[in-house]
């Protein structure tokens, strides 16, 4: 992806530099599906797909993997599209590691920045981040590489060091190589003490994309909303807190932030539809106020 248009950089309030307040967002216990939220276990036909996709990513995220993904994706060497396009590219799947909505991501991007402008108004920094959040999603297009969904999408783990048992359906690591290899089965792994999370390899998907982008474009998103694009779907962290010892200063400032979109990335999935032609003039405006992505040809 790369950067047209000059524009000013998003700041976050200068209030929120110093304190991270808590919205009005109630959350909801559950989902439309009639579970609760994040229910792995409940046994229905839509919970065994799940799983075996975890079952697959489990066992394929590795290091060499993950290394081998940002080297290849990292190039940013696609097809031109601007961030709009994106998002209505993203009508055309489903994620199949959610088992908590089977609407097109179109509508997952606008519910969760929909509700995050209700409560947080001023921070127009925190509405682009939820609409592009999970933009790297376009992987699964053709025009990307068409990666299979255990490779895109799901919740994502460092690799490099123990596998926390927070992470969903932790039993699949025993059949992961990595999980054998005395360098990287240990609490640090190749890792160090606060070394930073930035220093730390993800799991490969859609989250890690988006950021790849976004550092190489010299986005205009302030570090939170960078991080929250990195490690929204990194839920052994911002739900169980494993993985801290990982951490620097500005991941645990950072993770604040984090633990706010979540909620909203979270709960705001419904089968009530929000009116895409209705809100589309405003995010265009986000967009307009920032750097446009696109994504660069082949040469």
């Amino acid at each position: 992806m790369t950067i047209l248009v000059e524009q000013p950089e998003f700041e976050i309030g200068f209030e929120e530099r110093h304190r991270v307040a808590d919205g009005g967002f109630v959350a909801p216990t559950i989902n439309s599906f009639g579970h609760t939220f994040r229910g792995y276990h409940v046994e229905s036909e839509r919970q065994k797909g799940v799983e075996e996709l975890y079952r697959t990513n489990h066992i394929n995220q590795t290091v060499d993997f993950v290394r081998r993904m940002r080297e290849e994706h990292g190039e940013l060497k696609r097809v031109e599209m601007s961030i709009w396009e994106c998002c209505e590219l993203l009508n055309e799947f489903v994620d199949e590691s959610d088992p908590d909505l089977d609407e097109p991501q179109i509508q997952h991007l606008l519910q969760t920045a929909e509700a995050i402008r209700k409560d947080y108004p001023d921070e127009d920094w925190l509405h682009l981040t939820a609409l592009i959040h999970d933009l790297g999603k376009v992987l699964l297009h053709p025009a990307f590489g068409e990666l299979p969904q255990w490779a895109v999408v799901g919740d994502t783990f460092p690799v490099g060091c123990a596998f926390d048992e927070s992470i969903v359906h932790h039993k699949h690591f025993q059949e992961n190589p990595d999980n054998r290899n005395p360098a990287y089965n240990t609490k640090y792994g190749i890792y160090s003490q606060g070394c930073g999370l930035d220093n730390v390899l993800i799991s490969w998907g859609h989250d890690d994309y988006m950021y790849l982008v976004a550092k190489e474009n010299k986005s205009t998103l302030p570090s939170a909303g960078l991080f929250i694009i990195r490690y929204h779907s990194f839920y052994a962290l911002h739900r169980c807190d494993a993985y801290r010892h990982l951490m620097n200063e500005e991941d645990r400032e950072n993770l604040q932030w984090l633990k706010i979109f979540n909620k909203y990335d979270l709960y705001s999935k419904s089968k009530v539809l929000i009116d895409v032609d209705k809100v589309k003039p405003y995010y265009l405006s986000l967009i307009n106020k920032v750097k446009e992505i696109l994504i660069p040809k082949n040469p």
